[in-house]
């Protein structure tokens, strides 16, 4: 029998104990519906740890790459340290090879010869040898990947460049030393090389007084220009250039005039111009000799004609009759030899006289003559008369 306090109202649904009353057992979710929750929870888990894996890649690749780019502007910066330390030992390599070119061996000693060639040697093959070094070209970083796992492969290969890039800034480094190293010892060798070349210079004159006077006067102004330079530079190289070709210039000319004296006065005009030179120290004096000079030379006639140049240095060029040589050493041939170094010894004593009238000038040359005691008539006293007595006293203080 049932009562109507335990029966359902009619009109309402009984809920179960959970939802109308903490007391009872527990509801049990169906099934398939946990499943549906743990499949979606999974994926979140995956979605979440996916999208950390990316943005780990991500920091990663960029972490890499900055690396990277930093250590290949290091390297950068001493490459082009190299790049400039190449040039400069190319530069000095070259000169001195034009310096070892131009060597006639007539100014400069084998054994410093020898040093900068080796050293010249050894520059070159380091030349080549770091040429390949500073053309080295770096990797270009390229797009940023999109997937995680390229890039992962992107910052393993950005980590390895890195690497690849220091140890270039330590070669970059260590052979641009040795560059500099190598241009600075090549320098030195060859500026000890022009240094003795100019050196040397004077005692080469000395040896070739017979040669002409412009290339013992381009002689002079190249070992002057060298001996001035404080480095071996384009200049440098460029004066002992000029100094190397006016030595052999000197060579050339000297055997040119010794071929030209050649014949049986050849010791007589030997001595005829070194008796001229005695007269008139640090005149440089080039001589030429004719069988007729001004319509004189025939029998026993003898003559001279003298031009001169101002300047810095001064010089002159004698020509001479045969047989001032054939009648040497006669007093006529020495005085006449005298007058014609008056004119030329001109070049020390500018100012002196007039040398813009020709009765003066010739008057001027009888009276050095006469001032250094030769007093034959062929001193110019027979062909241009006896000069004044001052003329004498002046042309006694040229010397």
């Amino acid at each position: 029998m049932v009562t109507p306090s335990s029966r359902p109202v009619p009109g309402f649904h009984e809920f179960p104990p959970s939802f109308g009353s903490s007391s009872g057992p527990p509801v049990r979710v169906p099934r398939r519906r946990r499943r549906a929750l743990l499949v979606t929870c999974g994926a979140l888990l995956t979605i979440a740890a996916s999208a950390a894996t990316h943005v780990g890649a991500n920091l990663g690749y960029d972490d890499s790459r900055t690396a990277y780019e930093l250590a290949v502007s290091d390297a950068e910066r001493t490459q082009r340290a190299l790049t400039a330390g190449i040039a400069v030992l190319d530069g000095t390599v070259t000169a001195a090879q034009t310096a070892l070119a131009a060597d006639s061996s007539l100014l400069i000693g084998a054994d410093n010869r020898a040093d900068l060639e080796a050293k010249t040697d050894a520059a070159l093959g380091l030349l080549t040898e770091h040429t390949e070094l500073a053309d080295h070209a770096f990797v270009a970083a390229e797009a940023k990947p999109v997937w995680a796992w390229e890039l992962f492969d992107e910052s393993r290969r950005f980590d390895a460049l890195r690497d690849d890039a220091t140890t270039a800034e330590d070669e970059f480094t260590t052979a641009a030393a040795q560059a500099d190293e190598a241009a600075l010892d090549v320098s030195t060798s060859a500026f000890v090389v022009i240094t003795e070349a100019a050196e040397a210079s004077a005692a080469f004159e000395s040896a070739h007084i017979g040669a002409r006077n412009t290339d013992i006067i381009a002689l002079r102004r190249a070992a002057q220009e060298l001996a001035e330079r404080t480095d071996f530079d384009a200049e440098a190289v460029e004066g002992y250039v000029a100094l190397e070709t006016a030595a052999a210039a000197m060579i050339a000319s000297e055997a040119a005039e010794v071929a030209e004296k050649q014949g049986p006065l050849y010791d007589a005009r030997l001595e005829v111009e070194a008796f001229a030179r005695s007269l008139a120290p640090g005149v440089l004096l080039d001589f030429d000799w004719s069988p007729i000079v001004n319509g004189y030379g025939h029998s026993d006639s003898m003559a001279g004609y003298a031009t001169w140049w101002y300047g810095e240095p001064g010089h002159a060029n004698i020509e001479l009759t045969d047989s001032v040589a054939a009648y040497w050493p006669g007093e006529r041939s020495k005085s006449l030899v005298a007058h014609e170094v008056g004119h030329a010894i001109s070049v020390k004593c500018q100012g002196m006289y007039d040398d813009s009238n020709q009765d003066t000038i010739e008057h001027w040359a009888t009276a050095w003559a006469i001032s250094m005691g030769f007093h034959s008539a062929a001193n110019g006293t027979s062909a241009y008369g006896p000069p004044p007595q001052e003329l004498i006293d002046a042309a006694s203080g040229c010397r």
